[in-house]
């Protein structure tokens, strides 16, 4: 979607970012997981795939997608973005007349961060976002 393009959103232990080509690369490597296929429901896609469906969903008016980061690792400035990448959360608008109406789908893809409350601050900023940032021009600490 591209009202949340050029958004960040920060909590205390994760940091939501655009989904981007940039992250396509260690996203098809975490959809390689036959367990990640199977919990969310997903075919394997060639590395070619992967990115015309990030290109698709950057275009889609009716998702806004996020990727999930470790914030301590991101704000360390050590790490790359990339392997600060812990998982995505997506909101699926599903009302055109009340765009507070949605659906949220999360994974915290990356083993070693289950368990640690990043899956639930994802969801929580997620719905503050999709109910008081609609038109999608927030740089935010939530």
């Amino acid at each position: 979607m591209k009202i949340n393009q050029n958004t960040v959103l920060e909590g205390k232990k994760v940091v939501l970012v655009p989904y981007t080509s940039a992250h396509v690369p260690r996203y098809h490597d975490w959809m390689k997981s036959e367990e990640l296929q199977r919990l969310t429901a997903s075919e394997p896609l060639s590395l070619e795939q992967e990115y015309e469906m990030q290109c698709s969903w950057r275009e889609d008016a009716d998702k806004c997608t996020f990727i999930i980061l470790d914030a301590e690792k991101w704000s360390s400035q050590k790490a790359s973005e990339e392997d600060c990448m812990v998982g995505d959360v997506n909101l699926f608008l599903t009302n055109s007349e009340d765009p507070t109406v949605g659906e949220i789908e999360i994974m915290i893809a990356e083993p070693s961060c289950r368990g640690r409350g990043f899956g639930k601050e994802a969801t929580l900023i997620m719905m503050f976002y999709g109910k008081h940032d609609p038109v999608g021009d927030a740089t935010n600490s939530v």
